[in-house]
């Protein structure tokens, strides 16, 4: 289970991002201050950052530079700041939605730390290929649709853990038959 750490100092926005990002599987830890999280950043070990740039007592450039003096952990920028300084200075805009976020910090996860070959999974005589959404069975192709292979890598990825039916749909909506 990875560990992400949201530093932003609005409630709703901090909130609700935390609860979603739990809901889905992540141990999440959030600060309301720049000071608060470079403190929670220094005393655990987090596998991604979510900053948002307009903080109270140190804002999000400067906890970006403390973070950047140790640790090379991925930080998505978190703005609502539209001049390109801020932008290109946080080469990201503020994610419109939870659930795109959500995509956006598995992408980010799968690149940066490199998992383990998760594009195919074996299973005694069973091959499935999560990127080309195909299956064999003792060397014969199972005629499988889309949304089955990416349901069985999703039950694989979140295994020994309950998922709700909106936390299924959630990570299937982006699938096409």
């Amino acid at each position: 289970m990875e560990n992400i750490l949201i530093i932003e100092d609005e409630v709703d926005i901090r909130e609700g991002i935390s609860e979603y990002l739990s809901e889905v599987g992540y141990e999440v830890k959030v600060a309301s201050d720049g000071q608060e999280g470079i403190d929670l950043f220094r005393q655990n070990k987090f596998d991604l950052v979510l900053l948002d740039i307009m903080l109270p007592k140190i804002n999000g450039f400067g906890v970006l530079s403390q973070i950047r003096e140790t640790s090379n952990v991925p930080v998505i920028m978190l703005t609502a700041m539209n001049d390109d300084y801020s932008q290109i200075m946080s080469f990201n805009e503020k994610p419109f939605s939870v659930v795109i976020l959500h995509k956006r910090i598995e992408a980010l996860l799968r690149r940066i730390q490199g998992k383990e070959n998760t594009n195919k999974w074996l299973y005694k005589d069973v091959e499935v290929d999560f990127l080309g959404f195909s299956a064999k069975k003792q060397g014969k192709t199972v005629d499988l649709k889309p949304k089955e292979i990416k349901l069985l890598e999703l039950l694989l990825k979140y295994k020994n853990q309950v998922l709700t039916r909106s936390q299924m749909l959630d990570n299937l909506w982006d699938v096409e038959e």
